[in-house]
């Protein structure tokens, strides 16, 4: 009974996928089987960044579990990001790990890995040599990113996301501010969550969503905000919640 459940949930969230034609999202059982519990999955490369124009292909193994165990992701496609490893295509994403929840879905979790690409995480790396680059010469990793986009991905080799890198020279982007208080700085980041609890908030952002998109949801849906105390969410108040994130009706 359990398996038949298990294949059923997998046979919609397919359809569910292939009925999306706007996410460009897609999912099928891998070499053109029959196995559902073998995948394989792509979305395109998010625009304004070094993917963009690019195709991602992700191998998804379906465990006996699910969905009550995440699915085991890989990228296919070769990419040069700090959480996705340059040699094997293993990710760093909480969302496939200690942060999936039966109420998400396949879809929900390829949607966090195609917002990774645009929020890479240097500081939880899965590439140590990437997430250096990253920080220490931020150019040169966009550079070497967008030629592995167009090596590994099929990106095209002149894209919006070029044209707007070749109008923004370097000494022309926004500088952090550094004489900043690091009280001030608290205070700043405090006042982003609006009186959540920042665990709370970030149990969503570590799935790769924007901590303000995540406070918007949690008040459209009338999250309590339980004085700023942490708690555990009630599944219909997840489910409410990630559909809000990833624009669902």
């Amino acid at each position: 009974m359990a398996s038949s459940n298990r294949l059923r949930r997998i046979g919609k969230e397919l359809a569910d996928i292939q009925g999306d034609t706007a996410s460009r999202i897609k999912a099928e059982p891998a070499n053109g089987g029959s196995d559902l519990g073998h995948l394989h999955a792509s979305f395109p490369g998010p625009p304004e960044t070094p993917y963009e124009g690019g195709t991602y292909v992700v191998d998804v193994i379906l465990p006996n579990e699910y969905p009550f165990k995440p699915p085991q992701m890989k990228f296919k496609t070769k990419l040069w990001h700090p959480n996705v490893s340059s040699q094997t295509g293993a990710i760093c994403l909480d969302t496939l790990g200690t942060a999936w929840s039966p109420v998400l879905t396949i879809k929900s979790a390829l949607l966090s890995l195609q917002s990774l690409l645009s929020t890479p995480e240097p500081k939880d790396p899965q590439d140590a040599e990437v997430a250096s680059m990253l920080m220490k010469n931020p150019d040169q990793f966009q550079r070497v990113a967008r030629e592995w986009a167009i090596k590994y991905a099929n990106a095209p080799k002149s894209t919006q996301w070029e044209t707007n890198i070749a109008h923004s020279p370097t000494n022309s982007r926004p500088k952090p501010q550094k004489n900043i208080s690091r009280e001030e700085q608290m205070r700043l980041e405090a006042a982003r969550y609006q009186g959540y609890n920042k665990d709370l908030i970030d149990r969503f952002v570590n799935m790769g969503f924007d901590i303000d998109r995540v406070v918007e949801a949690f008040i459209f849906v009338n999250i309590d905000k339980n004085n700023g105390e942490d708690y555990e969410l009630e599944e219909a108040y997840m489910g409410d919640i990630t559909a809000r994130l990833l624009g669902e009706p």
